[in-house]
């Protein structure tokens, strides 16, 4: 099963969920974007979500990979500004990488 999926999932049963930081505090143009947009408010929850499980899976070097990757896609989501489409882009990207990230991971059966 896909991770997004999984985690879809159990985002669904926790009920309503608002975006990985406070919309109220929202300064940056991105932010406001992704609080006015249920549909980016969405993938900033699962995002949000799914990179903290994984990075939970790594040791230490390997959080700190994650950690960097994720504050590069930060500033190319910082990038966009106010622009959904670009937004979207950017978050369906970060959510296919996290995916192949979570495919290479030996699981147990």
């Amino acid at each position: 099963m896909k991770l997004t999926l999984a985690l879809l999932l159990m985002s669904c049963a926790l009920g309503a969920q608002a975006a990985s930081f406070d919309c109220a505090k929202a300064s940056a143009a991105d932010e406001k974007a992704i609080c006015a947009s249920r549909e980016l408010n969405d993938k900033d929850v699962t995002m949000a979500t799914q990179y903290r499980l994984l990075k939970g899976l790594f040791a230490m070097g390997g959080q700190g990979a994650m950690q960097g990757q994720q504050q590069a896609w930060l500033k190319s989501r910082q990038a966009c500004g106010g622009d959904v489409a670009c937004l979207n882009q950017r978050y369906d990207q970060r959510l296919k990488q996290l995916d192949a990230t979570w495919q290479r991971i030996d699981k147990p059966l």
